[in-house]
């Protein structure tokens, strides 16, 4: 039989782990920001996982990035300009 994939929460925590020697060469405070940069991925842990993307660090990085997409957006006033004119 085949091997259970584990749930994206699991994923994300492994992937996490996986970047504890880079987390560990950083001073303190830019720990605290890279724990935060986590953080936000799992805010969107659903869409992570309706993603079935085979490389877990994409969707991780997606909802990152859509997570500072969001707070830039909202520092601007909240418009979102069109880009595809």
């Amino acid at each position: 039989m085949g091997r259970t994939i584990p749930s994206f929460r699991i994923a994300l925590y492994q992937e996490e782990k996986k970047w504890s020697r880079f987390r560990s060469g950083l001073d303190a405070k830019d720990k605290k920001y890279f724990d935060e940069l986590f953080a936000s991925g799992r805010l969107y842990i659903s869409a992570c996982m309706m993603s079935c993307r085979p490389i877990r660090i994409e969707s991780i990085l997606m909802s990152m990035i859509f997570h500072h997409f969001k707070q830039i957006l909202c520092l601007g006033g909240g418009r979102i300009e069109s880009f595809s004119k």
